[in-house]
Parts: structure tokens; sequence; C-alpha cells
């Protein structure tokens, strides 16, 4: 199987967001602070987003492999890493009353480099003219 290691990281990724989108709704409502609750399940969003348009871009990718889907692949899954994993690990934190501070800052950074991401596919897609 093609990109094997890709769909295997995307199916573990779509599972983690039913374990986590579940967690957010039925063990965490009601224990986070509403700005915590909210920042939880944005990232529980972003992650089951992002991991369907990886699969999408995986099907489109199985006849016909470029540089940039790959490219593509690798930026969205450190996205999301950075993106939902702080504000997982900042939600979690504020429940023992931890704060984790200047850590924060990496969340815009993962929303950064979602953001090249699409700018990645955008333009692999414009150089296929």
């Amino acid at each position: 199987m093609q990109d094997r290691g890709w769909w295997l990281t995307m199916a573990l990724s779509g599972a983690m967001v039913v374990v986590l989108g579940a967690l957010a709704a039925h063990a965490l409502k009601g224990q986070l602070e509403p700005r915590f609750e909210d920042a939880f399940i944005t990232g529980v969003r972003y992650q089951a987003w992002h991991t369907l348009a990886a699969m999408a871009l995986l099907a489109w990718r199985a006849p016909q492999r470029q540089t940039f889907q790959r490219q593509t692949l690798a930026l969205w899954s450190l996205g999301t890493l950075l993106f939902s994993g702080s504000l997982y690990l900042l939600a979690l934190a504020s429940l023992s009353g931890t704060s984790l501070g200047a850590f924060g800052m990496v969340t815009p950074v993962g929303g950064a480099v979602l953001i090249v991401g699409w700018l990645r596919l955008a333009w692999g897609i414009w150089q296929q003219r």
C-alpha cells in the first residue's frame, strides 16, 4: 500500500478525534473553565478537519504522487500536533491549576504551520497547470 505510514497516522488521528471529542463532551464537561473547554474543543475541531483533508489528499495522491502533496501532509501533521496538541495541554494543565505560561505561544506557531501547509498545497496545484 502506498503511503501506508500516512494512512496509519491519519487513521490514528481520526481515532484520537473521537476519543478527545468524547472526553470533552463527557469527562471534562463542567470541569474546565469555559475558555479552556472552548480551547480543547477548538483543538478537536481543527484536528478533525485536517485529518479529513489529509485523507482526501492521500486519496488524490494514490494515482498521482507529487512532492508538494507529501510536503503538505507533513506541514498539516506538524501544524495539527503543535496547534491542537498545545490547546489540549493548556486545557488539561488548567485542571490542576498549572499554568503553562509561555507554552501558549506554541498554538499560533502551529496555526501558522497549518496555513503554510494550505499555501503549499495551493502553490503545488498552481504549478500543475
